[in-house]
């Protein structure tokens, strides 16, 4: 108990310290997993969430939504930010609308692009503004692949700068998004023929380093050329961030194997093979256990857990997997932990509880809906959000306990929700919802 309590007290420190996020009084939710980019709500925010809601009862709000899109809400100073682009992506806008009120504050055509790349086979899965924002005080950086990255003023919406000349051929669309460390905004382009991970100046948006992938693929065919014009090449991780020591790590996971590098220069460190591709779910650092988690990716997906110390250099496949779950795990929605627990949630509805140590699964349980949303933790529950509707309220711990299930069916989701002062936000199909009390 007191453990879980200083963990929550400390959540904006730890933040600070271990991933240079400026917060403010309130964490807020400037990242698509949250403050400190691990799906858990600061208790200032967390403090009266609801486990109960009707599309009558516990809405707060709603805000309609123009066009398409899968980015997550974000929240900062009292302005919840998300992207949106047209159905065939020759605009690409950015919205922001009043935390309190719902009202529309901000409506922005960022980009237009002439003759986008077609979404190929995942039309009408991806679309052209998958991506979801960072924010920082007085920031907001807004990514949408290769078709443009900038920052905004958050008070204005106003450009600061743009780059829409770093390549890659998202061949399915974009999926990877941002991440802020100190004065380094990063991404990651993994197409069928560019794969890089790039470090930005926040303030200029000049290039600091970039990193190619050492990653032998395998897929070379006898013409020389990579096999489905390097489909197999193709990864939407967006990168975790774990401290070891003295060295801050960023851990990125791509197709056939995931890189580890020194997050302020771009060199690699380490490398861990693996035999999938698709790659989308963010690596998760536990510290408490001198793990990183990381998923593979594709239907067959491992969740695998890789030792991180002075020793963990080069390829490590064969000396630092602490332990491998070959079976039963998510394709999209991140696993999260909670006092040497990790819980996850498959993509067709199957909720399951791992012992961190060891990978052995303690429960598994049937949770209706498909899900793409990662799921959130706050005041000892986990809550996951399903493309139909439903959200589920779980209470942590060793043995499966539903606490509330809950129906809207206009809230269906593929983004993760966020939390502020109180109150979920969640994008639906054609709505941004507050779920929060009177």
């Amino acid at each position: 108990m007191m453990n879980r309590l200083l963990l929550t007290l400390l959540t904006p420190v730890l933040a600070t310290l271990l991933f240079g996020l400026p917060l403010s009084t309130h964490a807020q939710w400037p990242d698509r997993h949250g403050p400190t980019l691990n799906g858990h709500a600061a208790a200032a925010d967390a403090k009266d969430l609801l486990t109960v809601w009707t599309a009558d009862k516990g809405i707060a709000w709603k805000a309609e939504l123009h066009d398409e899109g899968h980015s997550s809400p974000i929240v900062m100073n009292g302005k919840v930010w998300l992207t949106t682009a047209t159905k065939d992506g020759k605009k690409q806008y950015v919205l922001a609308f009043d935390e309190e009120t719902g009202e529309k504050v901000h409506d922005v055509m960022l980009f237009e692009n002439r003759a986008p790349e077609s979404l190929g086979g995942a039309k009408g899965f991806n679309n052209y503004a998958a991506p979801s924002c960072v924010a920082e005080d007085g920031a907001i950086y807004v990514h949408f692949g290769s078709f443009g990255t900038t920052r905004l003023d958050s008070k204005t919406a106003e450009v600061v700068w743009a780059r829409r000349d770093l390549p890659c051929r998202h061949y399915r669309g974009p999926g990877s998004s941002p991440t802020l460390f100190e004065d380094m905004l990063i991404l990651t382009f993994d197409g069928i023929d560019q794969q890089y991970t790039t470090a930005l100046n926040k303030e200029t948006g000049k290039t600091i380093w970039r990193t190619d992938r050492t990653t032998d693929y395998g897929d070379i065919g006898p013409d020389g050329k990579p096999h489905r014009e390097g489909d197999l090449r193709k990864a939407y991780c967006t990168p975790g961030i774990a401290r070891v020591g003295d060295q801050v790590q960023l851990l990125s996971v791509g197709s056939k194997a995931m890189q580890s590098y020194d997050i302020r220069t771009g060199k690699e460190l380490w490398t861990v093979r693996h035999k999938n591709y698709n790659a989308g779910i963010r690596p998760i650092w536990l510290e408490q256990e001198g793990f990183a988690v990381i998923n593979t990716g594709s239907r067959q997906a491992h969740v695998m857990a890789v030792k991180l110390d002075k020793t963990t250099t080069g390829d490590v496949t064969d000396s630092h997997i602490a332990w491998d779950r070959d079976k039963g795990n998510p394709r999209f929605a991140m696993p999260l932990y909670h006092d040497g627990l990790i819980y996850l949630i498959t993509d067709t509805g199957v909720a399951a509880c791992i012992d961190a140590k060891n990978g052995k699964e303690l429960w598994k349980e049937r949770v209706k809906g498909n899900y793409r949303s990662s799921p959130m933790i706050a005041n000892g529950h986990i809550y996951f959000f399903s493309e139909e509707g439903r959200g589920t309220v779980l209470k942590l711990g060793r043995a499966f306990e539903e606490v509330a299930v809950n129906q809207v069916e206009a809230m269906g989701t593929t983004a993760c929700p966020a939390v502020s002062k109180g109150a979920i936000f969640v994008r639906g199909k054609t709505h941004l919802f507050k779920i929060a009390g009177s």
